[in-house]
């Protein structure tokens, strides 16, 4: 079975107040995007739980058996009792980006293993699952446009759509860690209900939908800022930070005309859409 989990970006993300629990509250849309990964598993002679990993193109830095691909597998196996598979995974999506590749990858493998062995688990039991291996996971079980909230594990659908637009996406050739991100980040209350994104038009999302992760981010790596202006200095209607990056994206009414020669040396590209 091959399934390509793709990323996600997010449209204003605003931090709002911190947790007993220790985490953030925040406040974003996120959207699904075609920028993928490769993802192949197929069952295999062994004992029941084996699961044998391989992956290759971008490079992870960390243990293949602390890949979140292989903990969907052993998760699912622990209540399942799951056969031995062979596990490979091609990544394209950049990691410490904001995109969500591994998230996506952790949720795509939990759908696919209860395709592929007729589990018959509900999706809401899917969720379920994919929340215990990250916030970000349970997005991918639907994979459509939803408007998140709380820790990042409340996912309410909604109407929105950008079908036919095409996005850049840039990254510089490293990672802004999370934790990192949020030890800067000073809580607010959002500027603006970002359910009520679709009433607002995209020309005016630069003055008013804003990521709260870059003021304090952009000081740091100032850098990424640059891969901002970029964007915008080749003609995008709207562009952001993804996450808490390192990733920025801008969105374009058509195919942008991106010039590598123009970028820093080992700046990560792709233009893709959104699905």
């Amino acid at each position: 079975m091959t399934l390509y989990p793709n990323a996600k970006i997010n449209i204003g993300l605003f931090v709002t107040s911190k947790r007993s629990d220790g985490y953030h509250n925040l406040e974003s849309v996120f959207l699904p995007v075609s920028l993928c990964d490769i993802l192949e598993i197929e069952e295999i002679n062994g004992n029941v739980g084996d699961c044998y990993f391989e992956q290759n193109g971008i490079i992870i830095d960390c243990p293949m058996e602390e890949n979140i691909v292989v903990k969907a597998y052993q998760l699912l196996s622990f209540h399942y009792k799951l056969p031995s598979v062979s596990i490979s995974l091609q990544k394209r999506m950049p990691t410490g980006a904001g995109l969500g590749g591994g998230s996506s990858d952790a949720a795509f493998c939990l759908k696919a293993l209860n395709e592929y062995f007729h589990l018959k688990i509900t999706e809401n039991q899917l969720m379920r699952f994919a929340a215990s291996l990250g916030s970000d996971c349970m997005f991918f079980i639907k994979n459509t446009p939803a408007f998140v909230s709380s820790r990042g594990d409340n996912i309410k659908p909604i109407d929105f759509q950008l079908l036919g637009y095409k996005i850049c996406i840039l990254k510089p050739p490293f990672g802004v860690s999370t934790k990192e991100a949020y030890s800067k980040i000073v809580p607010k209350s959002a500027s603006f209900n970002l359910n009520n994104l679709s009433k607002l038009t995209m020309s005016k999302w630069r003055e008013i939908i804003f990521n709260d992760f870059e003021e304090r981010v952009f000081v740091k790596y100032p850098e990424i800022n640059e891969l901002k202006r970029y964007l915008y200095s080749i003609g995008a209607i709207y562009a952001s930070m993804s996450g808490s990056g390192s990733a920025v994206y801008g969105i374009f009414e058509k195919y942008p005309d991106v010039q590598e020669n123009n970028l820093p040396p080992d700046t990560f590209y792709s233009i893709c859409e959104f699905i």
